[in-house]
This record gives C-alpha cells, structure tokens and sequence, in this order.
C-alpha cells in the first residue's frame, strides 16, 4: 500500500484492536507496553503491515510515494524510517485507543476512527488515478506506459497484500476476543 495511506491504515488497525481487547485490558495489571493485547498489536504491525508496506516501498516505489517523488532520488535510510513509522503506526493506534476502550467510550472511539476513515476515504478518492495505474514516475508524469493496475503484477501484489493484511487482523482478532485461561 502507498506510503501516506498506510499511516491511517495502521491507526485505524491499532484503534480497533484495542477495542476488541477492552477487557482483557482493564483486567491487565501489566503496564501497557507488557499486556498481552499490546503484544499482538505491535505483531501484528511488524509481522504484516511492515512487509506489505515494505514491498510496494522496494518493488513498486513510484506507486508507494503516488508518483509524488522520484522514487530513486529518495534515500534509503529515508524509505527505511518511513516503512518503520507506517509499521508502528498499529500499536500507535492501539496505544492511544486503549484509555477510550478501558473506560468504554466507544462512541467518542467510534467518531475519531470515523474521523479517520473519512480522512482515509478522502485521500483515496483525490489520489485514486494515481493508484489505478501502474508506471514508472517518467511514465506518469509523461503518459506514456501507463498500464491499469488489475493487468500488472502491481495490481496482484496489491490484491496479495490486502488479503495477507485481512488474515493477519482476523486472526489478532480472533486471539484478543478468545477467552484467556490465567
């Protein structure tokens, strides 16, 4: 996934694990960082959304910026640090949730993620043309070379993602809502 979607992605991941955990986390004599539910949140967010974001970043670069940038002009180092801030954006997500989930404010946490997936909703609309296609930068900005992205091994690294990313929450889900033996 490109890069500035993959930041609400994670948020909006973290928040909604954190709900699910809400019991487990008020019964949790741990301090946050240490609770079982924080652990699978931050797995979750280094075992599956780091890879995937991580990928479109290495294999696909001018689509994970939105042709935005040249992809080759962008250090590493810079790449790196962003793939690792996308990643920590779920237990980000889950950390600053987990007060509101606690406490069972789930209509304030329900408006903020709703916040968020309009903003979300929003970016993928203005930025829609640029993630429909497939294409170098040169190839973007020049029209020439632009294939539709279902015909590209973009578009099936992309459908591969979302469903990696789907088996990965399903399943943190389904391990923070299964009750726990002490």
């Amino acid at each position: 996934m490109p890069l500035p979607l993959a930041l609400p992605i994670g948020l909006l991941i973290g928040m909604s694990l954190a709900w699910l955990a809400r019991v487990e986390l008020a019964r949790s004599e741990v301090p946050l960082v240490l609770a079982r539910p924080f652990l699978v949140a931050t797995a979750l967010g280094a075992i599956v959304h780091l890879p995937v974001v991580a990928y479109f970043v290495a294999m696909h670069g001018d689509w994970a910026y939105l042709y935005l940038i040249r992809f080759g002009r962008i250090p590493s180092a810079v790449d790196l640090t962003l793939v690792l801030v996308a990643a920590a954006q779920v237990p980000l997500g889950f950390a600053l949730a987990s007060p509101w989930a606690i406490a069972k404010r789930g209509p304030a946490l329900l408006k903020l993620g709703a916040v968020l997936g309009a903003l979300l909703l929003v970016a993928c609309v203005v930025t829609s043309r640029r993630l429909a296609v497939s294409a170098s930068f040169a190839q973007y900005h020049a029209g020439f070379g632009v294939a539709p992205l279902a015909e590209t091994p973009l578009g099936r690294g992309v459908l591969l993602s979302w469903v990696a990313l789907l088996a990965g929450y399903a399943w943190s889900a389904h391990v923070l809502k299964a009750p726990r033996a002490d």
